[in-house]
């Protein structure tokens, strides 16, 4: 049973597989297309708020021909005491797959061992694997040549990772550049670093020192290719609000910031941004900020990824 829950779950050549499909997708949205999914319904189990994976997911599924079935963890057995794997086992009797967004990894990891269906990792608070690569993909739409190999345009790329380089999209990020052949540099205060976890699972792929961390901001950015932030409170965290804002402060990604990285470098966040605190409006609103490209592609990009489960089992 194939299972999407990190990024390295799918070898480089399914990577690349995912990619040119998403890019099928993108270009014959709107037209007569396959609909892998005919027939099926998936569940969507959801711990977190949400507006671009809710969304890109219900919408995606629909397109593929199936039924989302939206489950607030709190409105089901699973939020009153029943345990994951006895929710996997009765799910996997109703339904084709689940998509999941979550606080603990291992929850994702817990259902896909017990259940007979596939999972997707929608959010945890260790890994965004789904938005990694939509954003890998959208990176790659600009730098492969026309007619050339997506997934091949990335190796190399570099990208500076800027803030709180301990949360889950950098931790995504720093697996999923191992993956693409990326390098990755990530820039963050004291406190803040990449943890032992995402050591631990480099380590156990194979990938282990594929990253640097830095303090100083502007050595992350030097040479790179892409500088991407995240929210310095992520959901969870609102307790410590006044803390991060302190300490993140002097890497927020402002234009002399922007600027220090290669002239024709793009500018990324996974959203909702915060402008002011993270980034300037006037990075948001430069030419090379693509941050919608990146919403968007997370429709096409999870359509590649829902067809590839289905076409494994």
């Amino acid at each position: 049973m194939k299972h999407f829950l990190q990024e390295t779950d799918f070898t480089p050549s399914e990577a690349a597989a995912v990619f040119l499909r998403a890019q099928e997708f993108k270009q014959g949205r709107g037209r007569p297309g396959p609909q892998p999914l005919a027939g099926q319904t998936w569940a969507m189990i959801f711990s977190k708020s949400s507006t671009r994976t809710r969304v890109s997911f219900e919408v995606g599924i629909h397109e593929l021909g199936g039924n989302p079935l939206f489950l607030n963890k709190g409105d089901i057995q699973l939020g009153r005491g029943e345990s994951v794997e006895d929710t996997a086992k009765v799910l996997s009797r109703f339904v084709h797959g689940l998509v999941v967004r979550t606080h603990a990894h291992s929850e994702v990891e817990r259902l896909a061992a017990a259940g007979g269906i596939p999972v997707i990792n929608a959010l945890t608070d260790f890994l965004h694997p789904c938005q990694i690569y939509a954003d890998a993909f959208t990176l790659a739409e600009r730098w492969a040549a026309p007619g050339a190999d997506l997934f091949a345009s990335l190796r190399g790329r570099k990208l500076a990772f800027l803030g709180d380089t301990a949360c889950n999209v950098a931790s995504s990020w720093i697996l999923g550049a191992a993956r693409f052949g990326m390098k990755i540099a990530l820039a963050g205060p004291e406190g803040f670093a990449p943890g032992a976890e995402i050591d631990a699972l480099l380590a156990r792929e194979g990938l282990a020192g594929g990253y640097r961390f830095t303090h100083d901001p502007f050595e992350a950015v030097r040479d790179a290719d892409v500088v991407y932030t995240d929210v310095w409170v992520s959901m969870g965290k609102e307790e410590e609000a006044k803390a991060r804002l302190a300490q993140m402060t002097p890497y927020a990604v402002t234009a002399k910031l922007f600027a220090a990285a290669k002239s024709d470098a793009y500018f990324m966040h996974c959203l909702p941004a915060y402008p002011g605190k993270e980034v300037t409006q006037e990075v948001l609103d430069n030419p090379r900020s693509i941050i919608f490209d990146q919403a968007e592609n997370r429709l096409h990009v999870q359509k590649a990824i829902l067809a590839a489960l289905v076409a494994g089992r």
